[in-house]
């Protein structure tokens, strides 16, 4: 797909990893709607993008609210928004409200906005999604907010059931699974650890949006996921 010109939606475009791809997809040519639940924060970036960008603040979980966004009819959907292990406590201590609610954030609602867009990008010829999940959805290891980690891996598994799209709708459901990435709050977090505990560098934002622009550009991939580990180069996994 060609960027220039194109519309594309973004959320959890406030902060870190959502507002570093709508900067690049920005710089590609494209008229972004960034999208996320701080209204304060979302104005101030759209302003400092500039004129190609515009700000709609939705909270992921109000379906009524991300269908009215979801109207624009993007080219281009990026399901960033998310929310991970920090927002303790997390099961089994946490409410069932509490993690519900973390699952309807971080698959239940970017497979509406995946379901709401299929037949738009349809009637205009197809379009691109792209989902973000994170290596905390991969393996078989135990993980600080089980909630987090099962919706994550939900959403690299349904990414993965939707190749035919690209035949049926001219839709290309794609997902990269990010390490930690360094955003500004991820390289805070990883300098206050002790030396022995940070590991190896984390994910550069270019990384992460250098795969995102694949996804989008590259006609040939649906279905697929591409991980992004700290110290290794960016791996497209096979395909099932």
């Amino acid at each position: 797909m060609w960027i220039t010109g194109k519309r594309a939606l973004i959320t959890g475009a406030a902060v870190g990893t959502g507002r570093a791809i709508a900067e690049r997809l920005v710089a590609e040519g494209a008229e972004v709607v960034l999208v996320d639940i701080d209204a304060s924060a979302g104005s101030r970036v759209a302003a400092a993008i500039g004129s190609s960008a515009r700000f709609e603040p939705v909270d992921m979980r109000d379906d009524l609210a991300v269908a009215a966004v979801l109207k624009c009819a993007p080219d281009i959907l990026v399901n960033n928004a998310g929310g991970g292990p920090d927002l303790r406590p997390c099961f089994p201590e946490a409410s069932a409200a509490r993690w519900t609610a973390s699952l309807e954030l971080n698959l239940r609602a970017p497979m509406l906005a995946t379901q709401l867009v299929l037949e738009p990008m349809r009637r205009v010829g197809g379009g691109a999604v792209v989902n973000v999940g994170s290596t905390a959805g991969l393996g078989h290891s135990p993980h600080v907010s089980p909630e987090y980690s099962a919706a994550k891996a939900g959403l690299i598994r349904f990414t993965s059931t939707l190749a035919g799209l690209r035949e049926s709708h001219g839709v290309r459901v794609n997902c990269v699974v990010p390490d930690w990435v360094a955003t500004e709050r991820g390289l805070a977090e990883q300098a206050a650890l002790p030396p022995p505990q940070r590991g190896p560098a984390l994910v550069p934002l270019e990384t992460l949006t250098d795969a995102v622009i694949r996804f989008v550009e590259d006609e040939t991939l649906a279905g697929r996921v591409m991980l992004l580990d700290r110290g290794k180069p960016p791996e497209l996994l096979p395909s099932p």
